[in-house]
């Protein structure tokens, strides 16, 4: 898109630049494909347990009920390729991309934030707006994970129930490009959702290409009330982390006495 004239007052600007930017009113038919597609991606980008490789032909009709699309098309390549491998692999797939790499975690605040105090404040204003809106997460996952967010846009619709993936635009598409690199099937989904979004402006792309250069920014603090594990390092929600060492207990003077330790 050409840049604005600078003689159009800056108030007009800035709201044509946000119409452009946002999504265009939908049919209630294409509002209906476009829930089913967040919800599709929400549930592929989970953990392929025993619950879900059981869905799989209930997920690939469902992909095959939706209109012509781009996203369609790429929903469909992975559906092909999730019916066609056996469930280990598909854990240890899953595992390998989205838990051992950084470049391709599902945590979206990391991208933005990285390791800072300021993710901490990320994270407990997306679960604000989640509880604002009438949603309850439950407590299951952390509210940057990405198939809580596209569940929250699948419930709430394009305008404020989108607003967290638009925000987070630049981590989604540094996910997507490193699964591309890593040839993981997974980039079907990613380009799915993209194809949903704004299309990325120039200053996307740099700050992209300067996430990947650089990485997103790193500080070792705490995460209060989420916290931390290891060297600054984030928890994601079930993983275990070691208990402060208590201090040693003292030496019973008698050999039948017992110290008790604190209760």
């Amino acid at each position: 898109m050409s840049p604005l004239p600078a003689s159009i007052p800056a108030l007009v600007r800035t709201r044509v630049r946000a119409a452009v930017r946002r999504p265009a009113r939908l049919t209630p038919e294409e509002a209906e494909a476009r829930t089913l597609l967040l919800r599709l991606c929400s549930l592929l980008l989970q953990y392929p347990d025993a619950e879900l490789t059981t869905a799989r032909p209930v997920l690939t009709a469902a992909v095959e009920s939706l209109p012509p699309s781009p996203a369609a098309e790429d929903l469909a390549s992975f559906t092909a390729w999730l019916a066609s491998e056996e469930p280990d692999a598909l854990e240890r797939h899953y595992v390998e991309m989205f838990d051992l790499r950084r470049k391709s975690s599902l945590y979206l605040t990391y991208y933005l934030h990285g390791d800072t105090r300021r993710r901490g404040m990320a994270l407990l204003t997306l679960n604000q707006r989640y509880k604002a809106a009438g949603w309850d997460t439950d407590g299951g996952e952390l509210p940057d994970h990405l198939p809580v967010v596209l569940e929250f846009a699948a419930l709430t619709g394009t305008g404020a129930g989108e607003a967290p993936l638009r925000q987070h635009r630049r981590g989604l598409e540094l996910i997507h490009r490193a699964l591309n690199d890593a040839d993981s099937p997974y980039r079907h989904v990613l380009g799915a959702l993209l194809t949903l979004l704004p299309p990325p402006t120039e200053a996307d792309r740099a700050a992209v290409a300067q996430l990947i250069a650089e990485g997103p920014p790193d500080e070792e603090v705490g995460l209060d009330p989420y916290g931390t594990y290891g060297e600054g390092e984030f928890a994601p929600p079930g993983t275990f982390v070691p208990p402060i060492p208590a201090p040693p207990t003292r030496v019973p003077a008698h050999p039948t006495s017992r110290t008790e330790g604190p209760r």
